[in-house]
């Protein structure tokens, strides 16, 4: 058959494109300001990326300035889920019905924190009472080691109304400035969480030398990732596998190993029962709580 340029069936055929991969949608994750942003984002990021890949989703970040914030902000900000502290959970499952999925284990085998009250060993104080008239550096009302242990350290010690026991309190909306407040003498008296203060340690042995550790907390869930109530299921179940299966993947070890883990550990609502109970015993009603600080 004869064929001329003109002939559309004789005109040589285009190449095709290449087939474009659907997007993948994306998800905003908060994260809590246990310490500054750049450390957060330095930590929380590779993680996230990888949990994107395995789950077929994108993550962003967004570090928030204080706790509260996570509860305040989750619609505000259209939040998927966050890291939540093990306060900032139970008022967020309380008031929005958010979902655990995950926690931590970390490179010791532990999955839990405590807090710590703390001062600096040459500061003379041994005890509740000698805390009279000094300082206190505490983190924020949404924190358990930073403000509920606290709470509860006082009324054991048959202080019934702290601000006027003390000279002053206030919060640093971070448990690292906490600690470092101590360290620097901008406060006698501290509280944080013992997972930081190892951080801070390992960084600087130094630092174990200067400060004396006078009550802890009970061992509460390290900070585990929720979603919301609403977050699609099968999604919200791809997220919670690939976590619970990194450490099975050289890859995910990796990960897991700069992020300062062994494992993710799948969690529930009944691991945040010790939250529960210090929240009752410090008559807190997690409905109507009013977190914002002073």
């Amino acid at each position: 058959m004869l064929c001329l340029p003109f002939l559309a069936a004789c005109a040589p055929k285009e190449p095709s494109a290449p087939a474009v991969k659907p997007a993948r949608p994306k998800l905003v994750i908060g994260l809590i300001p246990e310490q500054n942003i750049f450390r957060q984002i330095e930590r929380y990021g590779p993680l996230m990326d990888y949990l994107g890949e395995k789950a077929g989703v994108k993550f962003e970040l967004k570090v928030l300035p204080r706790y509260g914030n996570i509860v305040d902000h989750f619609k505000s900000l259209e939040l998927d889920g966050a890291f939540f502290g093990s306060f900032t959970y139970a008022l967020a499952h309380r008031r929005m019905g958010v979902t655990v999925l995950a926690r931590p284990e970390n490179l010791k085998g532990a999955s839990t924190y405590h807090g710590m009250i703390f001062v600096r060993k040459d500061s003379g104080i041994q005890s509740a009472k000698d805390m009279k008239g000094k300082r206190m550096a505490m983190v924020d009302k949404a924190t358990t080691a930073g403000y509920l242990l606290p709470l509860a350290f006082f009324r054991e010690n048959g202080i019934t109304d702290h601000g006027k026991f003390l000279k002053e309190v206030y919060f640093t909306g971070t448990h690292e400035d906490a600690i470092r407040d101590v360290l620097e003498r901008k406060a006698d008296i501290g509280a944080a969480k013992n997972t930081i203060y190892e951080r801070i340690l390992s960084g600087d042995p130094h630092v174990g030398l200067l400060l004396r550790v006078l009550a802890v907390s009970p061992d509460v869930p390290e900070n585990g990732l929720a979603v919301r109530k609403d977050l699609d299921k099968d999604l919200a179940g791809k997220i919670r596998d690939a976590l619970l299966a990194m450490d099975r993947d050289p890859d995910g070890a990796g990960v897991l190993r700069d992020f300062g883990a062994r494992k993710f550990i799948e969690t529930g609502d009944k691991d945040y029962d010790p939250v529960y109970r210090y929240a009752r015993e410090a008559n807190i009603d997690l409905a109507t709580y009013d977190y914002l600080n002073d």
